[in-house]
């Protein structure tokens, strides 16, 4: 079959080769590829020297069930799916069948094939915040793909979306997707939020961990900035009564991708309880016209909050329907 492998004397450090056809094990489904989307992680990880050449990557990608798996699992032939995994830039895929989501007959491959890293991002992240009904969150990094699927799944939801971008022709295109107000700076956010969905790092992490408001939660995704996100000592410090801010990092297990957390606790002191994500091992069935996602979606670093149902709560909610959190957990393909 062809596909898409390293290759360090390419220009982009890919190339198209000829490689042997995946043999599945008995609980993977062998996928007939039809489209694959692009992340910043994975592209990144293909210019990487200690990449090997002749290694196919590819996390995300969507298409045909040709062979259903030995044992019994998952989706049966012809059944168009998307899949998450590794070695998915291939005419072919060989893929765990709890990574597979089935999809509508006729449903667009290609649009399909952005949603397993970016929307499974953004929509983890979005329920770690908890409910955010009636609520500002800000998203930075909005035009990416985990940001373009977090401010329609936060609008649907309930929140007040403000997306941060860069580029002032975003803006149409973010209120169009739900945004109450798009910035091209988080320096330009008038009033405090509630959340922080942040997919920039650097400066701009720290800007918004500024904007948070008592008690506030921060969630870095991605970090695009490629700086490091110093927080001064004021940071800490809460206006008044001077109660300290602590900072609570959430850490998937080793191997897998680093969530970070910071909460901002109200002027009591409130702390908050440390918690572990556990690894994801499932890929939520898609439906809805979601749109977003694609080239330039971030890594997909996520914390989990569970026990929070089904859907996203609030407007439309019922055209959104991505697994449980105690079911689908977004993980980073190695």
């Amino acid at each position: 079959m062809r596909a898409l492998v390293v290759d360090h004397t390419a220009p982009a450090h890919l190339s198209l080769a000829e490689v042997a056809d995946p043999v599945p094990a008995p609980g993977e489904a062998l996928v007939r590829v039809a489209a694959a989307s692009l992340n910043f992680g994975e592209v990144k990880d293909a210019a990487d020297p200690s990449a090997p050449n002749g290694t196919v990557i590819g996390w995300d990608a969507a298409g045909v069930v040709v062979q259903a798996a030995a044992d019994g699992s998952g989706p049966a032939v012809g059944t168009p799916v998307v899949t998450l995994g590794t070695a998915g830039w291939a005419e072919l895929r060989a893929v765990p069948t709890n990574l597979i989501g089935t999809v509508p007959d006729g449903a667009d491959l290609g649009a399909i094939s952005t949603l397993p890293v970016a929307a499974l991002s953004a929509l983890h992240v979005l329920r770690r915040m908890g409910p955010v009904l009636g609520r500002r969150v800000l998203i930075t990094g909005a035009s990416g793909g985990v940001g373009r699927y977090a401010v329609q799944l936060a609008a649907r939801a309930g929140a007040e979306v403000v997306a941060i971008s860069r580029d002032p022709a975003q803006e149409k295109g973010l209120l169009a997707l739900g945004a109450a107000e798009v910035r091209t700076s988080v320096a330009d956010v008038g009033r405090p939020v509630f959340a922080v969905l942040d997919n920039v790092g650097g400066l701009n992490l720290v800007a918004a961990f500024a904007a948070l408001e008592a008690g506030g939660t921060l969630i870095n995704v991605g970090r695009s900035a490629e700086g490091d996100a110093v927080l001064p000592p004021e940071a800490f410090l809460g206006t008044g009564g001077g109660a300290a801010r602590p900072v609570d990092p959430h850490v998937l297990p080793a191997g897998r991708s680093r969530g970070r957390l910071l909460r901002r606790p109200d002027l009591a002191g409130r702390r908050n309880r440390r918690r572990t994500a556990r690894p994801g091992h499932q890929l939520a069935r898609a439906v809805g016209p979601v749109r977003g996602g694609g080239a330039g979606a971030g890594r997909p670093e996520v914390a989990r909050k569970g026990g929070t149902g089904d859907r996203l709560s609030g407007p439309d909610a019922a055209r959104v329907n991505l697994a449980s959190p105690d079911r689908a957990r977004t993980t980073e393909p190695r």
